[in-house]
C-alpha cells in the first residue's frame, strides 16, 4: 500500500468507518495460496537525467523511418508533416484529446472540430460528418451498423479486397448485433462484379467497398453503387483521403456513407496509433450517425457560436435507441488533420496526391523489370501496388533490411494464396534516388 496517497491516520479513519481492523482484513477472502509472497522487482528511483538516458536506450531499440527508408503502407502511411502542424498543436488551448464535456465554454475546440467536419465533407462530397472516430476500421464498422439500421436489413457484402484487419473489426462489431457478413471474391485485384450482382438481394443492407483497396487498386465504385442501389442497399466507401486530391469524390460516385483513416494528414506513424477515423454521410442519414456532431448556431446576442448536437449515443439517449456506444472522439488527431489539410489547400492536396501517384507508378515499373518480379494486377492503382516475386518475400525483406530499407508487406500473413506477393507503398517522402536504391538492392538478390 506504499502508493496509496493517504496518511496512516487517514487509513485508520477509513478502516474504522467501514468496520475492519486492518488492511489485511480487506483481503481476507483471497486465499493465501494465490497471493504473491515475494516482493515485486521494482527498481529504485532514478534522477531525471538517469530516467532520460534509460528511456532513450529503450527507444534506440526501435527501427524508425528517420533511419530507414520505408515502403510499408496497408493502413499506416509515412507522409511529410510540415513543422507548423506540431507548433500549433502545442498551444495550451488544444491540450486535450477529447471533445469537451462542457462545450459551451470551449468554443475554440468546438470550432476546430467544426472545421474538421467541414473539410471531411469537402473531401468526400458528403453533406455531414461527425467529430471523428477511433480509427478507419472502427469507422467502417460503425458505418455498416448505421447502414443496416437505415435499411432495416441484417446483411452486408464485403469484398476480399477490403483490408483484412478491417474485416476482423467488422466481425467483432457486427456478429453480436446479428448482422451477417458475406465475402465477395475478387478478380485482378478488384471485386468481381458478377459475383457481387449475384449476391445482392433484398436482405442486403450495404455493400462495403474500399477504394483504393487493400492492394492499392482503384475499384469501380460508380458501377458498384448502381448495383447496390438497384436492390435497395447502401454503398459504404472506405477511402484514402490523399487519393481524393486526384480521384472523384465518393459523393460523385454515388456513395451513401464514407469513412477512412485520417492518419495521412498531420499524424505520424506512431508505431500504430493513436489515429483517427472520419465518417461522413448524406443528409438523410445524419440522424443515424454515431458519435457526436458540432453544429454552428447563434447565441441570444446574435453572435456565432458552436454547440454539440445530434449526439445519438447511449450516454445521451435511451440505450436501445442509440446508434452507437462510442464514448469520445480523436479530437487532437483530428485537429492535426485539420491543420495539415488547411495548410495544403486544394492545390497542395492535388500536388501531394500527384506525387504519390507518379512515384508509386515509377517504382512499380522499375521493380517489374527485375528478373523474377512482376506487377500482380493490371488494374489502376494509386500509391500502393502488389509485386509477385519468384524469390521468397522473407528473403527479399531480410536483404533490404541489411541496407536500411523496410520493404513491402508480405501478404502471406493474410492469405496463403498470396505467399509470393509483397505490397509496396510509395509516398511523396521518397525521391527518385530512394526508389532507384530500392530497385538496385532488390536486383542484387539471387
Amino acid at each position: 500500500m506504499n502508493y496509496v496517497p493517504n496518511t496512516v491516520d487517514q487509513q485508520e479513519q477509513i478502516l474504522a468507518r467501514i468496520g475492519v481492523n486492518s488492511i489485511e482484513e480487506l483481503f481476507a477472502d483471497i486465499p493465501e495460496s494465490v497471493r504473491r509472497q515475494a516482493q515485486l522487482k521494482i527498481r529504485q528511483g532514478m534522477s531525471e537525467y538517469e530516467l532520460v538516458k534509460s528511456i532513450q536506450g529503450l527507444a534506440a531499440q526501435n527501427t524508425t523511418v528517420e533511419e530507414y527508408d520505408s515502403y510499408l503502407g496497408a493502413g499506416a502511411y509515412e507522409h511529410f508533416i510540415p513543422s507548423y502542424v506540431d507548433q500549433l498543436l502545442l498551444r495550451s488551448e488544444f491540450y486535450t484529446a477529447y471533445t469537451p464535456y462542457q462545450p459551451e465554454i470551449s468554443q475554440g475546440t468546438l470550432q476546430a472540430i467544426y472545421e474538421f467536419q467541414t473539410l471531411v465533407c469537402e473531401l468526400t462530397g458528403m453533406d455531414g460528418a461527425n467529430a471523428s472516430m477511433y480509427d478507419g476500421a472502427s469507422a467502417l464498422a460503425e458505418a455498416a451498423l448505421m447502414a443496416c439500421d437505415a435499411t432495416r436489413r441484417k446483411k452486408v457484402l464485403v469484398p476480399q479486397t477490403l483490408h483484412p484487419e478491417y474485416r476482423e473489426v467488422l466481425q467483432t462489431y457486427l456478429l453480436p448485433r446479428g448482422v451477417e457478413v458475406e465475402s465477395i471474391p475478387s478478380t485482378n485485384g478488384v471485386i468481381n462484379l458478377d459475383a457481387l450482382e449475384g449476391a445482392l438481394n433484398q436482405e442486403v443492407g450495404a455493400v462495403l467497398l474500399q477504394s483504393p483497396n487493400f492492394f492499392g487498386v482503384i475499384e469501380q465504385a460508380e458501377e458498384i453503387g448502381k448495383l447496390a442501389h438497384a436492390k435497395g442497399a447502401l454503398l459504404v466507401m472506405a477511402v484514402n483521403p490523399v487519393s481524393l486530391g486526384l480521384l472523384k469524390s465518393p459523393g460523385e460516385l454515388g456513395a451513401d456513407i464514407v469513412v477512412g483513416e485520417g492518419q495521412p494528414f498531420g499524424n505520424p506513424l506512431n508505431f500504430g496509433g493513436p489515429y483517427l477515423g472520419f465518417l461522413a454521410c448524406r443528409e438523410k442519414y445524419i440522424r443515424r450517425m454515431p458519435g457526436r456532431i458540432v453544429g454552428a448556431t447563434k447565441d441570444k446576442n446574435g453572435k456565432k457560436g458552436y454547440v454539440l448536437t445530434l449526439q445519438a449515443r447511449e450516454q445521451h439517449i435511451r440505450r436501445e435507441k442509440a446508434a452507437s456506444n462510442i464514448c469520445s472522439n480523436e479530437a487532437l488527431c483530428a485537429l492535426a488533420f485539420t491543420i495539415h489539410l488547411s495548410g495544403l489547400g486544394k492545390k497542395g492536396l492535388k500536388e501531394m496526391a500527384h506525387l504519390n501517384l507518379q512515384k508509386a507508378h515509377y517504382a512499380a515499373q522499375e521493380i517489374g523489370k527485375l528478373p523474377g518480379m512482376s506487377l500482380a494486377f493490371s488494374s489502376p492503382f494509386f500509391n500502393e501496388f502488389v509485386i509477385k516475386t519468384q524469390i521468397s518475400p522473407q528473403r527479399v525483406n531480410e536483404h533490404l533490411l541489411q541496407h536500411k530499407i523496410i520493404g513491402g508487406l508480405d501478404l502471406s500473413r493474410f492469405d496463403p494464396e498470396l505467399n509470393q506477393h509483397l505490397l509496396f507503398c510509395v509516398t511523396e517522402t521518397k525521391s527518385k534516388e530512394d526508389i532507384d536504391r530500392l530497385v538496385a538492392r532488390m536486383g542484387e538478390i539471387q
